[in-house]
């Protein structure tokens, strides 16, 4: 007996229902984009190792899913080189590309080399697959969706201010309840300065980014690891753990803050972006939080970080992003500054599940079956579909003169609200039997009453 095929870890199959679930979160999310001015790119599911390596941190570097070259990859390693089991040497020999890790390193890229080509500010939406290799679990994915949006080419908070109103419309739309977190890598620097470890904010951020999946403790005894001392660490505990509204905290931090100057900065633009989205000039639906605990690990991120996550079921971050300064440095092209968000459709698909908050009209497909009842009937029938679908109604014809029995099983079975049925009677009348699935009744049509009916 053959194995039954399977697929790999950390991915999903999705079937006719999930696909039309999907589609819903994709347009509800393009048409808010969009809303605010985006427009749509792609980029290809491989870049170049050169791209991707180094944009990530090291975490990040180790999850980069690495394509090995074309023919023979061995033909210019040496005997040596294999048995010394060096896999991250080996790798940069018989790999060249990689899978994408996400879609801002791929559009930084992409920035670069279409600049000329570009009107800044340049807005852009994208959405595509990326790849990590992860350790699956619930939430989490090694191939997922991204639903991107970044603003590059402008250094005004009106972004960041832009980027919340959309997160806040397009999680409104979706009927989820959410909170908006928000922090600045600034002030995460300035924390680092003051307790005297300005040389470790990658450390201390990597580390305190975890705080809600392994706690307190744990957080600290990592911290312990990377070299802060214990009075280092003391020092950080009231600040990671600082209670109250925003503006408390924002007047706490600032004291605390005193002598950076970096770290003033980041509680300047978090003031202004709260501000602005607290006022009556755009308020939000859902809460905004100041987290001083988030951090975003990527180390790419230079100001203002934001994480969202559902209120009403368990679920990790489900949209996030933030300000980089520097990115499309490192592709050679200086001083463009750039803000972007990031939704885990994969994440809200679960989200919106698990609340069961799809609307019923987004997941129907046809709308009405016509019954085959034969050669004549299909005759009859085939120039009323033609004129039902140049209306914009979504139309099966059953393709086989099977069972009467069998056509409305297949009618339940896709959840088809209406059939048409047309025989002898219906031909000589010149009209067709419409029939409601749901409530039974069925009435003798003419074609635009047809129309009309299943319209309304």
């Amino acid at each position: 007996m053959a194995q039954k095929p399977s697929i790999p870890k950390g991915t999903r199959d999705f079937g006719p229902v999930e696909m039309a679930k999907r589609n819903y979160i994709f347009n509800t999310i393009r048409s808010v984009y969009e809303l605010y001015g985006f427009q749509q790119i792609e980029t290809p599911a491989q870049e170049t190792l050169q791209t991707l390596m180094g944009k990530y941190g090291e975490e990040g570097d180790k999850l980069l899913f690495k394509i090995l070259n074309s023919g023979d990859y061995l033909s210019k390693i040496e005997d040596s080189e294999l048995t010394e089991r060096n896999t991250l040497r080996l790798a940069s020999k018989i790999c060249e590309k990689g899978l994408r890790y996400d879609l801002t390193v791929p559009f930084a890229r992409y920035v670069v080399m279409h600049r000329e080509e570009l009107q800044l500010p340049f807005k852009r939406y994208q959405v595509q697959p990326v790849w990590r290799a992860d350790r699956p679990q619930k939430g989490r994915y090694r191939e997922f969706y991204q639903f991107d949006g970044d603003v590059v080419g402008s250094d005004s908070l009106l972004n960041e201010v832009e980027l919340m109103q959309i997160v806040d419309t397009v999680f409104t739309r979706f009927g989820v309840r959410v909170q908006i977190k928000i922090n600045n890598r600034k002030i995460l620097t300035g924390i680092a300065e003051v307790i005297g470890a300005a040389d470790m904010i990658v450390d201390i951020t990597v580390a305190i980014d975890k705080l809600d999946k392994i706690g307190i403790d744990n957080v600290n005894a990592e911290l312990r690891e990377d070299g802060l001392t214990d009075e280092q660490i003391q020092k950080l505990q009231p600040i990671i753990m600082l209670e109250g509204t925003n503006e408390e905290k924002l007047n706490i931090i600032a004291e605390v803050l005193a002598s950076s100057e970096t770290g003033l900065k980041g509680v300047e633009e978090i003031r202004t972006i709260l501000s602005l989205l607290t006022s009556n000039l755009s308020p939000l639906n859902n809460e905004i939080q100041l987290d001083l605990t988030l951090a975003r690990g990527l180390s790419y991120y230079t100001g203002a970080i934001f994480e969202v996550k559902a209120l009403d079921t368990p679920m990790g971050s489900i949209s996030g992003g933030g300000r980089y300064d520097n990115l499309t440095g490192i592709f050679g092209m200086p001083g463009l500054s750039g803000v972007g968000i990031s939704f885990g459709v994969d994440r809200i698909y679960d989200v919106l599940n698990a609340l069961d908050l799809y609307p019923k009209d987004s997941l129907q497909t046809t709308q009405v079956l016509f019954i085959n009842f034969g050669e004549q009937e299909t005759a009859y029938c085939l120039p009323i579909v033609a004129k039902v679908r140049q209306a914009g109604i979504r139309a099966e014809f059953y393709p086989d003169g099977a069972k009467m029995k069998k056509q409305m099983s297949y009618a339940n079975a896709k959840q088809i609200p209406f059939v048409v049925l047309a025989g002898e009677s219906e031909m000589a009348a010149g009209k067709v039997t419409l029939k409601n699935m749901a409530t039974g009744e069925q009435a003798l049509v003419n074609t635009e009453e047809l129309i009309n009916t299943i319209n309304k």
